[in-house]
């Protein structure tokens, strides 16, 4: 009798999409055995987030040690601000070998290199609906300077332009709704 594997959910969509709040219901809420991917990234912890729950936060000089060492499943410099963000191979490695259906929160980019490594990854990309509702959520965050949202919303318009790339697309206008329908995609590719 062989081991149940896992399998590799990838979810994508544009920063402000509400991404990480709509993975943490679906998390919650669905019966498979999902598993959050934590990225690895460069960037500074904002104030709320702690490293190895929001990502493995890595001085630039670890996060290139480990690329050229070819532990990244897939990495990205984003929004041009030489910032990194990767996946870890060895966690998804491990998580799908323990049965667990991973799921990678990741930018367009990183979902094109991982569905290329990865082809029956589930994919799913998220959005707010329009551009104004994304460029309201960016700013209503107050995270960012307006530098870095007039960077977000640029990447985001390429995103936006990749979006039927992917398997499913759902709308992120309200986040329990969201978050059944993407348990009902992963629970209906249960079988597949």
């Amino acid at each position: 009798m062989s081991a149940i594997q896992g399998r590799v959910v990838i979810i994508s969509g544009p920063s402000g999409a509400g991404k990480s709040t709509l993975v943490q219901e679906v998390l919650r809420i669905c019966p498979l055995p999902l598993a959050l991917s934590i990225s690895a990234t460069t960037r500074a912890p904002r104030p709320d987030e702690v490293d190895g729950t929001a990502y493995h936060f890595l001085t630039p000089e670890e996060f290139e040690r480990r690329r050229k060492a070819g532990h990244f499943l897939e990495y990205e410099e984003v929004f041009g601000q030489g910032l990194w963000y990767g996946t870890l191979e060895q966690s998804i490695t491990d998580g799908l070998e323990a049965g667990q259906w991973v799921i990678l929160e990741i930018d367009v980019a990183g979902a094109m290199t991982v569905i290329d490594r990865i082809p029956d990854a589930i994919t799913i990309f998220i959005h707010p609906g329009s551009m104004q509702e994304l460029e309201n959520r960016l700013r209503n965050r107050k995270t960012d300077s307006e530098e870095a949202i007039t960077k977000r919303l640029e990447v985001a318009h390429h995103e936006m332009a990749n979006r039927d790339k992917y398997q499913h697309q759902v709308i992120n206008d309200d986040v329990k709704r969201a978050a059944n329908e993407v348990s009902t995609i992963l629970q209906a590719a249960e079988n597949i």
